[in-house]
């Protein structure tokens, strides 16, 4: 997928918003899918954003979290957190399976289909420039600005 133009796609968003991706064209776009809203791994990782929010805005990225619950959860975690970017919400996993984070994971010793912690850059003109999968939250966020910064 590295260095492949990312067709155009659109998803309900927080806000009342619709994330499309060929209205972000000039802009860098960051896109974190995470497994669940309001879990320790995943507060943590949109906490780190949120903070370095005004540094990717610096660097002209928009961010966007991406995951299977509803727009609901998504308001509440996102209001609960004070989120300045929006959430996206992948109910059908078709935006998943765009990107195929949909992998099968243990979980208290049983096999569950879920998220894999995932983060995509997608340039200025809608080519995916780097990708980062199975996630560990310290220190990723700061390393995705430190690329968005490169591009």
């Amino acid at each position: 997928m590295l260095d492949t133009p990312i067709p155009d796609f659109s998803l309900p968003a927080t806000s009342g918003a619709t994330f499309n991706l060929a209205a972000q064209a000039g802009k860098v776009v960051v896109i974190y899918f995470y497994p669940k809203d309001s879990t320790p791994g995943c507060t943590t990782q949109g906490q780190n954003f949120r903070d370095l929010h005004d540094q990717f805005v610096a660097a002209n990225a928009v961010v966007l979290g991406i995951s299977r619950d509803s727009l609901k959860s998504h308001e509440n975690f996102k209001a609960k957190q004070s989120f300045p970017f929006e959430l996206g919400s992948d109910v059908d996993e078709a935006i998943c399976t765009l990107f195929a984070v949909m992998k099968m994971k243990n979980m208290y010793g049983k096999q569950v289909r879920g998220i894999e912690r995932s983060t995509f850059v997608i340039d200025r003109n809608g080519v995916l420039r780097r990708e980062w999968r199975g996630v560990k939250v310290p220190g990723h966020v700061q390393e995705v600005l430190d690329f968005v910064k490169t591009l």
